[in-house]
């Protein structure tokens, strides 16, 4: 398929029209402070401020813009249009998200559909990074952003989602494991979609999830991939949860086990190189009146290895076959292995 988007030196004016024709009655649209920020695979992203004259007055406001690339690493289950709908929904809640305020799903404006939304005053350090790890201990030792943190994700797991119109999702039976199921073949499907030759330790792995599989009681909105560097923060407290791209109805133990894995804090004694333990187990079941439970945390886990060798395989692909010459999408080859080498211990070889 030719890529139809426009270059990305052309965003800022395509932009600026756009949201002048948004804006009933503005006149003089300017953006200042266009960037577009270098983390992330799944989409195209812009940080800009906007000014403009209305009814006499300048008015201002900051803006996030994301543009579907149109060879995302998760494929068709990266999907813009359903963004916009979960972060419409969660306005109404009282987890901390951007504010949405358009989607379009034509390529008339950009070239591809688009996502607009409020910039949140806040950073995101990178937890993988030096720098980043710094922050996060020096932010444990003060003590509010853990709280924080925690709070963040037990206000996720205790929204009413029926009430949030997030249904649309699809949500699993109660009482059964039909969530970790759908979850396998959603993976699995991505696998195929990639072209990577066969993997023995994968197959395995696969066959003992779906042999496996934990019943779910208690459905929750799930973020699916929430931690340090999916979060803005300001003032050491969680400002937004961003990347809205693996959200589910599930098993709230899905997130708590992203919580508890070790890929997520790189040597560190605290949850995603920021919670202490202790703190965290002690604080999110009071919050929500749940029980972590660690052996249903180690199923989704090895579940994780399998999702993510879906996305290295994934990732790799599309380099492989020219849909992305994005040179990090080459190196997860190299993550391949190393998941699977992992998995394969904790299944026992």
């Amino acid at each position: 398929m030719t890529d139809q988007r426009i270059p990305a030196e052309d965003v800022p004016v395509a932009i600026a029209a756009y949201l002048t024709e948004k804006t009933p009655g503005a006149s003089g649209m300017a953006l200042a402070g266009m960037q577009q920020i270098a983390v992330g695979w799944s989409h195209e992203t812009w940080l800009f401020d906007a000014t403009w004259q209305e009814g006499g007055e300048t008015r201002s406001a900051g803006f996030c813009l994301r543009r579907d690339p149109g060879n995302a690493l998760l494929r068709h289950l990266s999907d813009l249009g359903e963004q916009y709908r979960v972060l419409k929904c969660l306005g109404g809640t009282d987890l901390a998200t951007p504010k949405v305020h358009f989607y379009e799903d034509v390529p008339n404006v950009l070239g591809a559909p688009f996502l607009v939304m409020e910039k949140v005053p806040g950073e995101c350090p990178n937890p993988w990074g030096r720098e980043g790890r710094k922050y996060y201990a020096e932010a444990a030792e003060r003590g509010t952003l853990p709280a924080s943190f925690t709070d963040a994700l037990a206000t996720l797991h205790n929204i009413d989602w029926q009430e949030a119109g997030l249904d649309f999702l699809g949500v699993p039976e109660p009482g059964t494991n039909q969530f970790a199921l759908r979850e396998i073949a959603k993976w699995k499907q991505l696998i195929e979609l990639s072209g990577h030759g066969p993997e023995p330790v994968l197959t395995d792995l696969i066959c003992w999830l779906e042999a496996n599989a934990p019943k779910t009681d208690r459905l929750a909105l799930v973020h699916g991939a929430y931690r340090t560097g999916n979060l803005l923060l300001k003032d050491d407290r969680v400002s937004a949860v961003l990347d809205w791209e693996l959200q589910v109805i599930g098993d709230p133990m899905y997130d708590v086990a992203y919580m508890l894995s070790d890929l997520n804090r790189e040597g560190s004694d605290l949850l995603s190189n920021l919670v202490p333990r202790d703190m965290f187990f002690e604080r999110y079941e009071a919050a929500t009146g749940l029980t972590i439970d660690e052996t249903v945390c180690g199923y989704y886990q090895l579940l994780y290895a399998m999702r993510s060798a879906a996305f290295w395989m994934s990732a790799s692909g599309l380099y492989r076959d020219g849909s992305s010459n994005d040179i990090r999408l080459a190196r997860t080859e190299w993550s391949i292995p190393v998941v699977l080498e992992r998995a394969a211990r904790d299944l026992g070889y």
